[in-house]
């Protein structure tokens, strides 16, 4: 059975997953080595906007979205269609979704016309950035700050690992402004490019390459209608972004976990070994099962939390559930992929190399396992 036959998806759920990976088998290349980073991310973006696929990722028709609020299930199909075929076009739909999320989620009416549909059009690059050198995981200590003077929030500090930082138009950039001790404290705000005082301090490698920055603000002033949600309401809005988007980090895992299982199984066809081939083997039988019960148990993980969300629900333990299962078990398949291949598995630029390198940040970012394994046990003991 499809997953999409699953009682979590309606008919078009269906239609969209399908239309999806087709054109992403027809217009998507795996690129690796040698090329134009930050061209590429943006001639993703534009693709995917052209085509209409960035219409999920944001809410109201008005401002290009496909529907008046988040499809959390449709967001994930596409991470995890994308993913199968190609980290980049994954990322490079994420972003726009999480960088305009809050927008999406928490904006007035004027801030969703000024800029979701220059972001569903793929004509704007969007960024979120939490982030800080001393302030990941724990986002109450944060210290980016900004003060109020009349009409504008002035900005001084940093943040860091902050994905699509140097080629966004716009960052959602979160900020302590004193409300009230703590995560009480923050506040939301739209920054664009180009705003004084703003600048990309550092950018940062990673093993497997996507636009990341370090970013500094030095007295940026920003209009305080850029402000995102209520003063002090920064965490909550944060919250309500991760929320959505921390179960489709889940699905994209489940998706490079899909591609990982394709490659073992193509491998175990056709490696001749001692008169037969590699999956003559009860031991690679073994560990095929193991690969294939872990992608399906994830899945279920992923579109329960999906479908509960979409139905108005509370989805924080169920969403941390998702991302835990499903990135540490994708990290396993793919582990298991590049023991199938042997030598070739190891090889630079070949597609299980690439996956080992792809699935490991994501076990990290939008909330560590350690986290989510923190927001369960709380959960648990609170709740049974």
């Amino acid at each position: 059975m499809d997953r999409t036959d699953w009682p979590f998806f309606e008919p078009a759920h269906r239609a969209f997953a399908a239309e999806l990976d087709a054109w992403a088998a027809a217009h998507v290349r795996d690129v690796h080595g040698d090329h134009d980073l930050d061209a590429t991310c943006r001639r993703l973006v534009r693709q995917l906007g052209d085509a209409g696929w960035l219409a999920p990722a944001v809410a109201g028709r008005a401002y290009g979205g496909a529907g008046e609020a988040i499809d959390t299930r449709a967001i994930c199909l596409a991470r995890e269609t994308l993913a199968r075929h190609s980290g980049l076009a994954d990322f490079a739909f994420a972003m726009q979704g999480l960088g305009s999320g809050a927008v999406s989620l928490a904006g007035t009416p004027e801030q969703r016309a000024r800029w979701l549909p220059p972001v569903v059009r793929g004509e704007a690059l969007a960024a979120f950035a939490l982030s800080e050198p001393d302030a990941g995981s724990d986002v109450a200590a944060m210290q980016c700050a900004a003060r109020i003077e009349g009409e504008h929030a002035v900005i001084d500090g940093e943040k860091t690992w902050i994905s699509n930082g140097g080629i966004a138009d716009l960052y959602l950039v979160f900020v302590r402004t004193g409300e009230a001790p703590g995560a009480r404290g923050l506040s939301a705000f739209v920054v664009e490019a180009g705003t004084p005082g703003f600048e990309i301090a550092e950018r940062i490698d990673v093993i497997a390459p996507h636009p990341l920055a370090r970013l500094r603000f030095t007295g940026c002033r920003v209009p305080l209608s850029q402000r995102i949600g209520a003063p002090g309401e920064g965490f909550k809005v944060a919250m309500r972004t991760l929320d959505v988007f921390r179960t489709s980090v889940a699905a994209a895992a489940l998706g490079f976990g899909r591609r990982a299982m394709d490659e073992g199984l193509a491998r175990a066809r056709s490696r001749a070994m001692f008169g037969g081939v590699l999956g003559d083997f009860q031991l690679t039988q073994a560990k095929l099962a193991e690969m294939a019960t872990t992608l399906d148990a994830a899945a279920l993980l992923v579109y329960r939390a999906a479908w509960q969300r979409d139905q108005g629900q509370a989805v924080t333990r169920e969403a941390a559930m998702a991302k835990l299962f499903a990135t540490e078990g994708a990290q396993r398949v793919i582990d298991a992929a590049v023991q199938l291949w042997g030598g070739l598995g190891v090889t630079s630029g070949h597609p299980v190399e690439r996956l080992y390198r792809e699935i490991r940040a994501l076990r990290i970012y939008e909330g560590a396992t350690e986290v989510q394994q923190l927001i369960i046990g709380k959960d648990v003991l609170r709740h049974g």
